[in-house]
């Protein structure tokens, strides 16, 4: 395999450059999805991909593709790509690196003289992030075809703004087709958590994202004033909410290593200081490798929740919110990346994904798979993300190699 190796110096400047746009004062970033930040960002990019030779589309739900000929153009594209909207205090690194790796690569080609066979695609996937509209990664969902295109058009954020008017507001819709043909897809991103460190190895080879399932929990009870209301005969919401979380910690301590848990949100309607807790709503995120465990998982949510919902006399209601299920990447993907690591001579690990990516809705579209660098302190959706520029170099080497290799097919 003749090796390639990409510009590091350039791709952490482009990194750095990309940062300057929605800039925080803790020295992350906050480009809300579709928000002029956004936009500054994406013009941003695309003002490097023309420069690099590339051709610039959208499709009706904002996500943008940069596009490089192929010699023989009328074969489906080798596409990378990630996200580059943000958390509202989110990191440099999160989605940027894969977009701007791909970016890098394409750079990376024409310094080396080497023409690509098959076209070669950049994606920048709309609203990954769901921070600002709901749900996740729904740019990549309805290009899949997992989600209808004006559900996600229709869908608002805290302030009433429709995507579509966010879309309108920016100019970055078009007609790219949904669903058209893609050879294979390959995704670089931070590992956003600490296992790479730890083990001190640069690449994290992705075979697949892990099963994720979201409840949305409502427990019912009964407001009341806190100075007159004897314990004994209260209905008290958090009270009930609180057994429940220690319920979630002592079901997950069965599922280990694997199984995860989570409470991110927790409200009290109508809170007052005096006030019992009358209604309290929060959410659950379940994660595990395996789907037969996240559906287990599920069940003994239900069946616990409704043993101390029952004890206390509080009514529940528990609703699904999403589920994705456990996902394998692509045997012949995984085996490029393979590969080039080798070829590259790096220290390297299979790992699993245990955050939610585009390339796991794209991994139901086309061949897929994704390369993980080490983020410091595993540290990520934080102003504090930080990366080693040299493990960035080296992540963008190996997608550089494993690219080129399925671009010559």
């Amino acid at each position: 395999m003749n090796v390639l190796k990409c510009n590091g110096e350039r791709l952490w400047q482009s990194l750095m450059d990309m940062a300057k746009v929605g800039a925080t004062d803790k020295g992350g970033n906050c480009r809300l999805a579709l928000s002029e930040e956004d936009r500054a960002g994406r013009e941003l990019f695309i003002g490097w991909c023309r420069e690099a030779g590339m051709s610039i589309t959208f499709d009706a739900i904002g996500n943008l593709f940069a596009r490089l000929p192929g010699l023989n153009d009328q074969l489906p594209p080798v596409v990378m790509g990630s996200h580059l909207d943000t958390q509202p205090k989110g990191g440099r690194f999160d989605g940027i690196y894969g977009v701007l790796c791909g970016l890098e690569v394409v750079r990376s080609l024409a310094d080396a003289g080497v023409r690509n066979e098959r076209p070669i695609e950049i994606a920048v996937w709309t609203n990954e992030e769901g921070a600002r509209f709901t749900p996740a990664m729904f740019g990549s969902a309805v290009f899949t075809g997992s989600l209808a295109l004006d559900t996600a058009l229709n869908a608002c954020d805290s302030e009433g703004v429709s995507v579509r008017q966010a879309l309108e507001s920016i100019g970055h819709g078009g007609d790219a087709p949904f669903q058209r043909p893609f050879d294979a897809y390959f995704e670089a991103h931070i590992e956003q958590g600490p296992i790479l460190e730890d083990n001190g190895l640069p690449v994290g080879v992705v075979t697949g994202g892990q099963a994720i399932c979201w409840l949305d929990v409502q427990v019912q009870g009964q407001s009341a004033h806190a100075g007159t209301t004897p314990m004994a005969l209260r209905k008290d919401a958090l009270f009930g909410v609180a057994e429940m979380a220690g319920q979630l910690e002592a079901l997950v301590a069965q599922f280990t290593p694997q199984g995860l848990v989570t409470i991110g949100q927790v409200n009290i309607a109508k809170s007052s200081r005096n006030t019992i807790a009358g209604s309290v709503t929060f959410t659950v995120d379940l994660r595990h490798h395996q789907d037969e465990q996240i559906d287990l998982m599920e069940r003994q949510v239900h069946e616990r929740f409704q043993q101390v919902a029952d004890a206390r006399g509080l009514a529940l209601s528990i609703e699904r919110h999403w589920l994705s299920p456990a996902t394998p990447f692509d045997g012949d993907c995984v085996e490029a990346v393979r590969r080039a690591v080798h070829a590259l001579d790096y220290s390297h690990q299979d790992i699993v994904s245990g955050a939610g990516h585009d390339a796991i809705l794209l991994a139901r579209h086309c061949p897929t798979t994704m390369v993980f660098i080490p983020c410091m302190g595993g540290l990520s959706h934080n102003e504090a993300e930080a990366i080693d520029p040299q493990d960035a170099r080296k992540g963008c080497n190996v997608l550089l190699n494993a690219v080129t290799e399925r671009t010559q097919r």
